[in-house]
């Protein structure tokens, strides 16, 4: 046991008063995590404004033998950036949130690890530069819990996943020593790539603190449409025909079922249903350029035509202006907040094979509703990337799960596994999935993380009871 008061005082003398708050309501947004299952209060909050402070803030924990718990916009869905247990420092990044440099020559953004990406695309938005990271927090979600959580979002079919965007990448690791590998190397074969595996340990094995991030130039035109289709196969199918047709214009390809849809127009106002025929699935697709003149519309159309033609599509439609765009787009983004509205739900965030998807929903929804019969089944996400948020609601007229709720997430996990996929998209382990990983991933892959962990965190201080059992 840390002798606390010493340990209060160091703390208090490294940031400042307004570094380190230990007040109950002081870290009270922060102790629980966005869907209000995990956290314990911690022995205070940490909110440095420097890689030094962090270092030194990670000196003292490892010297009283306290936790620490990395902190970014805390809008993870497993619960890695709250304490698992009590005793533990959260160490909120909020306050290093600085854009340091923008470069138009390298097509870098170098960016404190508490830089909200929201912030991050406004500063590029009158620079003819891009960030193509995009997810519904992203006004609120942070450059490093980003890059801990190997983000996805809805471009990563194109651009790829956080770790594909990164470059170079400063860390605090577990005994207080910075790691400088802030580098703005697209090529980097000097040793392992230590930044890859920073990326999705979800502070475990280390705090980012800065980073350098691939900029693309920003797009100057868009062309989107929204079509209605029979069923789960024939997404695929477009999909596939997409992605034929309109080649490296294609920026982003979402689908979503009329479960959802129904939700989402119940409990969000302002959103209108998009086409006359129902589907029971919807595909969003957008296409765009940054080389002006090129007919997107045209593209677009012209894919479409095909999709029309080899029957798969019911009713679909362009849109004419960027409100309507942004309006399909807002139908997408809305299918958890629609859910979440109407009670009770079961996220899994999981991948399998493009190909596997239509197998993997007829398959999972058949094995949950053996196991809750009636159980309403929220498929959506990223048609291009096979990661699919396969959400549950209780049947109808039920408030809750009755008690079902783990034999039906493990129903939907074997089938993930059947198909091919993994448990955890773009959202993580943290410390909801551990057990999970564990019984569906092979021993060898699991001890060979575990290796890493002790290797690196040798006392099992940093963000502990994440991602593996030590």
């Amino acid at each position: 046991m840390p002798d606390l008061q010493s340990f209060d005082a160091a703390m208090r003398e490294c940031l400042g008063e307004r570094g380190w708050l230990t007040g109950p309501e002081d870290a009270a947004a922060q102790s629980r995590d966005w869907l209000n299952r995990y956290g314990k209060p911690p022995l205070g909050l940490a909110r440095p404004t420097s890689a030094d402070e962090v270092a030194a803030v990670v000196r003292l924990c490892a010297a009283h033998d306290v936790p620490v718990v990395p902190q970014g916009g805390n809008t993870g869905l497993n619960g890695g950036s709250v304490a698992t247990g009590d005793g533990s420092v959260i160490v909120s990044l909020a306050r290093m949130n600085r854009i340091l440099s923008v470069d138009s020559v390298d097509f870098t953004a170098t960016v404190e690890a508490g830089v909200v990406l929201g912030a991050l695309h406004e500063a590029l938005a009158d620079r003819d530069l891009a960030f193509p990271m995009h997810l519904g927090a992203e006004g609120s979600a942070q450059i490093g819990g980003l890059i801990g959580t190997n983000a996805g979002g809805s471009h990563a079919m194109r651009f790829g996943m956080m770790q594909d965007l990164v470059l170079g990448l400063e860390v605090v690791l577990p005994d207080g020593t910075i790691w400088d590998g802030a580098r703005a190397l697209i090529k980097d074969n000097a040793g392992y790539q230590l930044r890859r595996l920073l990326c999705g340990a979800e502070g475990t094995l280390g705090i980012i603190t800065k980073a350098v991030l691939r900029l693309f130039p920003a797009p100057c035109g868009r062309s989107a449409a929204l079509l209605a289709l029979a069923d789960f196969e024939a997404a695929q199918r477009v999909g596939a025909l997409l992605r034929a047709r309109t080649g490296e214009f294609l920026a982003a390809v979402e689908f979503f079922g009329e479960f959802g849809l129904s939700l989402a127009l119940d409990h969000v106002e302002e959103l209108v249903r998009p086409l006359e025929t129902a589907g029971p699935v919807y595909v969003l697709v957008e296409i765009a350029s940054s080389i002006p003149g090129i007919a997107l519309d045209d593209i677009l159309e012209n894919a479409l035509a095909a999709a029309f033609e080899q029957g798969d599509v019911l009713d679909g439609t362009i849109a004419v202006s960027e409100a309507q765009r942004a309006a399909f787009w807002r139908l997408r983004e809305e299918m958890p907040e629609g859910q979440r509205l109407e009670g009770r739900q079961i996220k899994h965030d999981v991948s399998v094979p493009v190909a596997r998807i239509a197998a993997f929903i007829a398959d999972a929804s058949r094995a949950a509703k053996t196991v809750m019969p009636g159980v309403r089944i929220n498929p959506f996400g990223h048609l291009g990337d096979g990661n699919i948020h396969f959400n549950l609601s209780p049947p109808q007229g039920h408030d809750d799960f009755d008690g079902c709720e783990m034999a039906l997430s493990q129903a939907v996990y074997e089938a993930v596994v059947q198909h091919g996929g993994s448990i955890a998209a773009e959202h993580g382990l943290g410390q909801a999935k551990i057990e999970l990983a564990d019984r569906f991933r092979s021993k060898t892959e699991r001890a060979l993380m575990r290796r890493i962990k002790m290797t690196l965190d040798p006392h099992g201080i940093m963000n502990p009871g994440k991602v593996v059992k030590i």
